[in-house]
């Protein structure tokens, strides 16, 4: 068993694990501060995590311990008033802008395209399971390890000043809406725990985050024009 500790969203976690490998994983999260929580992942773990996956033989057991370790962060960190969010997720000039939709829309081709396009002046969080933290001080976009297939991100915490739901089309057009227009999306999105006071703890930050962040709805193709107008209808 492998032994140690990581900081997300200022939150520290000690982690026992199977493999090196996940503490290869998580290296540029490791930390030595005390531990607000700890989490234990065994064999079951990865057993259910290969269930849930229907397939027995194209992920390896550290592949699924991954998985199986940010489920059970996932699981604690509501208490903490953090969550987990799927989407992309960078930051311009200081501020987080999170860009979600359904799977294989285009929500990393979109940040890419910003990388492309503001060039210097953008950092990304996490390109795939950032974690958004509520503070009196505000909403923040944090950066996690589980960073997304091309490993995009940076150990960060940045204001988040808004999140935007992508739809595909050819022509571009942003528009800011409401909490009641895009409320169901940003559920779908959300990591929502089996634990039930986890769970009423994330809808409260939901409602909380109404509050802190505007929201808009994005119809792009993927052409630099797209990032030009997503960022002038939000900035």
């Amino acid at each position: 068993m492998f032994n140690f500790k990581i900081s997300v969203a200022d939150i520290v976690i000690d982690i026992t694990a199977n493999y090196n490998s996940t503490k290869i994983f998580c290296q540029d999260f490791i930390t030595d501060k005390p531990a607000d929580f700890s989490v234990t992942v065994t064999k079951e773990d990865i057993l259910f995590e290969r269930q849930k996956a229907n397939d027995s033989n194209i992920y390896s057991d550290e592949y699924l311990e991954n998985l199986a370790l940010y489920r059970k962060i996932c699981e604690e960190l509501p208490m903490y008033n953090v969550f987990l969010f799927h989407g992309s997720a960078l930051s311009l000039d200081g501020e987080a802008y999170l860009f979600t939709a359904k799977s294989g829309t285009g929500k990393s081709t979109h940040s890419s395209i910003w990388r492309k396009v503001f060039k210097e002046r953008v950092t990304m969080v996490n390109d795939d399971k950032p974690l958004i933290k509520i503070t009196q001080k505000g909403a923040f976009v944090c950066g996690t390890p589980w960073r997304g297939k091309h490993s995009l991100g940076e150990n960060i915490i940045v204001p988040l000043k808004a999140i935007c739901y992508i739809k595909r089309s050819q022509n571009n057009n942003i528009v800011k809406v409401t909490i009641t227009e895009i409320l169901t999306h940003l559920l779908q999105q959300t990591y929502r725990p089996n634990n039930v006071k986890s769970l009423e703890k994330v809808l409260g930050l939901i409602s909380k985050l109404t509050k802190r962040v505007n929201f808009y709805f994005l119809d792009c193709n993927m052409e630099p024009e797209a990032a030009i107008i997503s960022y002038n209808g939000m900035k």
